[in-house]
């Protein structure tokens, strides 16, 4: 076989099983997905993270289905929606072509690669239509995005596909509209930042400054900031997360931010991309530099310039308050007497379906979005009664569900491994649980719910009635 017909790309064969966030003590039945994988430099393999996403297998398989070996994760990042596997045969892409990356501008024709299930190579044409910064799968992120316009054809394994351009990679196809025939794709930038962080386990996650901002079109807002003509541009500084990057180098609420690494930033909160043209500011900080360097920002302050320096870092999923994933990590729980007690996450509030943020709680769904404001100066989980689980101790109680617990016996909730020290302080052997909203207190009788617990395990077959923090 000749170097430039060897194969470039492998089936990915993967078996997930999610948590099931509305009962949290299991999991959802397991269902494969199958995928298009770009094999890179070091025989590794690269995919959406979705795909891989509470993997209990992964496999890689030869486009014509003849070999096939287990493969592993060698890094995953939810956030930009990237994977990176390696097979553990070692020999297994030994004859495989890997691929090198390009990058791709507005109105070049990407190639969009399936495979047939003889394993030749489908490739499907279009036009790039957009490059622009928007949010990605994890909801919080918002990271550089293609944009293309193609007709693809159903076909087995195309999860996510390979996209390419004058044969080398241009990014990884993950989101596709049939009826628009629009697809999205992670770009060769995304990925190069992905894969150079992951060289040096552990692997970081791309960085931020916890900076929140607004455009400055406003004339008169311009004029209350000091804006004039000799600053067109600029953006204003509305939020400062505690403890960030941004608070540590100084910014504060009513800066502007007029220039990043020297970049102009216009009012909208633009600069001016060589390759893409007009991008948001952020793709300067997460894309163009990693964990722990620092970015040079130029502000105006009350009418005088400030030059500072910001470290910027990756922000810990774990670090908010309502968490916007939660992949590959069991959910905790604590069963009392019935009443099912759980953390928020918006991982729960997905369990409602794809539209979620119409059909959740509204009061949950609020808290979630306005969470940077609500709980600025506060390192806390939420507590909710996910529902009651009937008992003769909990009768009464069957309705309750999706309330935000903040109190048990007085002891003030700031995440769910609380509840246990809380027990403890029960007055007179009766619980006292406080809701957020009405009926604002129920109260459970302390020996009944413990004589009760062997017939709850055994009614309801839970494997315990708990899970908590290690």
């Amino acid at each position: 076989m000749k170097a430039e017909d060897a194969p470039r790309v492998v089936r990915v064969n993967v078996t997930n099983q999610a948590w099931d966030f509305s009962r949290p003590w299991g999991k959802r039945a397991p269902f494969t997905r199958r995928a298009v994988g770009a094999i890179l430099p070091g025989k590794r393999v690269l995919v959406s993270a979705e795909l891989v996403a509470n993997a209990n297998y992964l496999e890689l398989e030869s486009a014509e289905g003849a070999n096939r070996t287990p493969a592993s994760i060698i890094a995953v990042d939810y956030e930009c929606n990237l994977a990176l596997l390696k097979g553990d045969d070692d020999e297994f892409l030994t004859s495989f072509k890997p691929l090198e990356f390009t990058e791709a501008k507005v109105g070049e024709t990407l190639n969009i690669w399936q495979l047939e299930t003889t394993g030749v190579v489908l490739s499907t044409q279009g036009p790039m239509t957009t490059a622009e910064v928007s949010r990605y799968a994890a909801d919080d992120s918002a990271f550089l995005i293609y944009r293309a316009t193609a007709a693809l054809q159903f076909r087995d394994s195309s999860f996510n596909l390979p996209v390419l351009k004058d044969g080398k990679l241009a990014g990884m196809l993950v989101r596709y509209d049939n009826p628009s025939n629009s697809a999205e794709i992670v770009p060769s930038p995304v990925i190069e930042h992905f894969l150079k962080d992951a060289e040096q386990p552990p692997y970081e996650g791309f960085p931020r400054t916890g900076i929140a901002y607004s455009a400055t079109r406003d004339p008169q807002l311009r004029r209350y900031t000091g804006l004039s003509g000799q600053h067109p541009g600029g953006v204003y500084v509305t939020d400062v997360q505690k403890d960030s990057p941004a608070a540590e180098a100084g910014v504060r609420v009513g800066d502007v931010i007029l220039s990043v690494d020297g970049r102009p930033i216009d009012q909208d909160g633009n600069y001016v991309d060589p390759t893409y043209g007009k991008l948001l500011f952020s793709h300067l900080i997460s894309t163009k530099h990693f964990d722990g360097e620092s970015v040079k920002m130029k502000l105006l302050r009350k009418g005088e310039l400030v030059d500072l320096e910001v470290k910027i870092a990756h922000r810990d999923v774990e670090s908010y308050v309502i968490e916007p994933y939660v992949i590959d990590r069991a959910p905790k729980f604590f069963i009392l007497g019935g009443l099912v007690l759980q953390e928020l996450s918006r991982q729960y509030l997905k369990e409602f379906g794809k539209d979620w943020e119409k059909r959740a709680p509204p009061e949950l769904v609020y808290l979630d979005r306005y969470q940077s404001d609500l709980f600025k100066d506060e390192k806390k989980k939420l507590v909710i009664l996910n529902r009651v689980l009937p008992m003769p101790s909990t009768v009464g109680y069957e309705e309750l569900h999706h309330l935000v617990v903040e109190k048990i016996n007085d002891v003030s909730l700031t995440q769910l491994d609380d509840v246990p020290k809380a027990l403890e302080r029960a007055s007179g052997g009766i619980h006292k649980i406080e809701l957020d909203t009405e009926p604002r207190i129920i109260y459970l009788d302390a020996k009944t719910m413990a004589a009760e617990e062997a017939a709850l395990v055994q009614n309801y077959r839970l494997p315990a009635t708990q899970r908590l923090s290690k």
